[in-house]
C-alpha cells in the first residue's frame, strides 16, 4: 500500500473484496450469456434460475452467500445451481483483494483488477463455449487504453504500442501457422484478446504472455496427448494464465533477464 494512504490496509482490502464479489456476480452473467448461442443480452432479462427460468429476488442474488444458504439449489424448482457461480464470485473477490493489498487505494488497483477480471471471464467463456467474446476483448481494450491515459500520455503510448504488437504478433502467428499447416492455426478471438492484453502489459508483456501461454499449454496438452486424450483445450485459457502471471511477476522477470544479459 502507498505510504501516504490514510486508510487502513485491511479496510481497503475488505472493501475491494466485497466490490469484487459483486463484480463477479455480474461476470457470471457475462460468461453465460455472451458464451450462449445465440448471444444474449446481459441487461435483459434480469437474473434467473438456469433451470426453470424463475426471476431471482435480491436475497437470492447476494454473491457467494445466497448459493450457500440455498445449498446450491433453486428455491423454486430445487434443481442444482452450478458451483461455478460462487467460485467465480470468490475468485473475483480474491483478485480485487489481492491487487488492493498490493497497490492500495490507487488507479493501479482499478487497472489491475479490471484486467484480471476480464482475463477470468475470457478463460471461463473459452473453457465453456470455445469462444472469446468480443465484448471481453474490445471492451477490455477500451478500458485498458482509458486507464492508461489516466496515468499520462506516455503510458497511453505504451498501451497503444502494446495493443498493436499483441494484435500483430498473433495475426502473424495465425497466418504463418495456417500456411504451414494448411488449416486455421490461430482463432480470431485469440488475436483480438492479445490486443487487449497488450494495452495492459505493453509490448514486452505481450511477448512474455505468448511465451508463458505456449509453455503452460505444452505442459498440459503434451501429457494429455501422450495419454491418448486428443480433446482440444482452448488456447485462450493458457494465454489468460500467461497474462495474469505477466501482470504479477513480469517486471521481476524482465529485471532478472536484463541482469542476466549484462552479466553474460
Amino acid at each position: 500500500m502507498p505510504p501516504d494512504s490514510s486508510l487502513p490496509q485491511g479496510f481497503v482490502v475488505i472493501c475491494a473484496a466485497l466490490f469484487g464479489a459483486a463484480i463477479g456476480s455480474f461476470l457470471n452473467v457475462c460468461i453465460l450469456r455472451w458464451g450462449a448461442e445465440p448471444k444474449e443480452s446481459v441487461v435483459r432479462p434480469p437474473s434467473r434460475c438456469p433451470g426453470c427460468g424463475r426471476a431471482l429476488s435480491w436475497q437470492e442474488n447476494i454473491p457467494i452467500v445466497s448459493w450457500l444458504l440455498l445449498r446450491g439449489h433453486c428455491r423454486g424448482c430445487r434443481r442444482p445451481i452450478s458451483i461455478q457461480y460462487p467460485l467465480v464470485e470468490l475468485a473475483t473477490a480474491l483478485i480485487w483483494a489481492a491487487v488492493a493489498w498490493r497497490h492500495g487505494p490507487s488507479l493501479e488497483t482499478l487497472r489491475g483488477s479490471v484486467f484480471l477480471t476480464v482475463l477470468l471471464g475470457i478463460a471461463m467463456t473459452d473453457a465453456r463455449a470455445y469462444i472469446i467474446p468480443d465484448e471481453f476483448s474490445f471492451g477490455g481494450l477500451v478500458l485498458g487504453l482509458i486507464l492508461a491515459l489516466g496515468r499520462g500520455l506516455d503510458e497511453f503510448g505504451v498501451a497503444v504500442l502494446g495493443a498493436a504488437v499483441g494484435f500483430g504478433l498473433l495475426w502473424l502467428v495465425g497466418v504463418g501457422g495456417s500456411w504451414a499447416l494448411k488449416q486455421d492455426a490461430m482463432g480470431g478471438g485469440d488475436i483480438k484478446m492479445m490486443a487487449m492484453v497488450g494495452a495492459f502489459v505493453g509490448w514486452q508483456g505481450v511477448l512474455l504472455t505468448v511465451f508463458l501461454g505456449a509453455l503452460i499449454g505444452s505442459l498440459i496438452f503434451v501429457p494429455l496427448a501422450l495419454a491418448g486424450n486428443k480433446k482440444l483445450v482452448p488456447f485462450g485459457i493458457f494465454l489468460a494464465l500467461g497474462a495474469a502471471v505477466t501482470y504479477f511477476v513480469g517486471p521481476a522477470i524482465f529485471q532478472w533477464y536484463a541482469g542476466f544479459l549484462v552479466s553474460a
